[in-house]
């Protein structure tokens, strides 16, 4: 049984857009050419967490003396370069929600652990800049995801109670702020296999957002 979806919060890195393998991309460039090495799997591990959590983890695997200054400056840079050649996509399904929320009046925001100049970037570059008139970042909470923090937020905007909000996210930070807040959460994993606890965590496990919007649309008939 899902519950009725009065509000519906988005996740944006990974769920709305694409934007994880621009990062990745990003992250490895720079890492080489400070002269480290930095897997595709361990940037991978940075799905859903808050700028400062990813500094943390850059340091514990390349040592304390590591310069996160240079290396976002670079990573900055080749992230820029490539998405002005390649763009940002747009998830897809994201498109088709969009049209049926508006169309049916449900309410909808956007809650990210990115800062907000990060993610208005980001949206604009995705043609998508208007299309959250709802957003939280990262910005506008003392915690970050996995905090819940973000996603209370983004209820109070809706001026719904969290418990009866859909989150849609994509990695096991999102799933457990979303869990922590008291949300009904569907995961829509970015990096497969989804990790176990965000399996066990989620209210509802799906493909893709098409399949989220077919469950919207059943449950928006109750």
């Amino acid at each position: 049984m899902f519950p009725n979806c009065p509000a519906i919060i988005f996740d944006l890195d990974g769920l709305v857009l694409d934007t994880e393998t621009t990062y990745i991309f990003a992250w490895r460039q720079a890492a080489q050419a400070m002269g480290y090495a930095l897997s595709e799997s361990f940037c991978q591990s940075f799905s859903g967490l808050h700028g400062q959590a990813v500094e943390a983890k850059l340091l514990a695997a390349l040592g304390a003396d590591f310069d996160l200054q240079t290396f976002k400056q670079q990573a900055g840079e080749c992230w820029r370069d490539y998405v002005n050649v390649h763009g940002i996509p747009v998830k897809p399904g994201v498109l088709e929600i969009l049209d049926y929320l508006d169309q049916q009046a449900i309410p909808f925001a956007l809650a990210t652990n990115s800062r907000a100049i990060n993610a208005r970037e980001c949206l604009a570059l995705a043609g998508l800049g208007h299309a959250f008139p709802l957003q939280v970042t990262r910005d506008d909470v003392t915690a970050g995801k996995p905090a819940p923090d973000i996603f209370l937020q983004a209820a109070k905007l809706l001026q719904t109670p969290i418990g009866r909000c859909w989150v849609l996210e994509d990695s096991l930070t999102g799933i457990v702020a979303a869990h922590h807040a008291g949300a009904f959460s569907v995961l829509v994993p970015s990096v497969i296999p989804a990790e176990a606890q965000a399996l066990e965590l989620c209210g509802k496990l799906l493909p893709d957002l098409h399949a989220v919007l077919a469950m919207i649309r059943i449950n928006d008939t109750f």
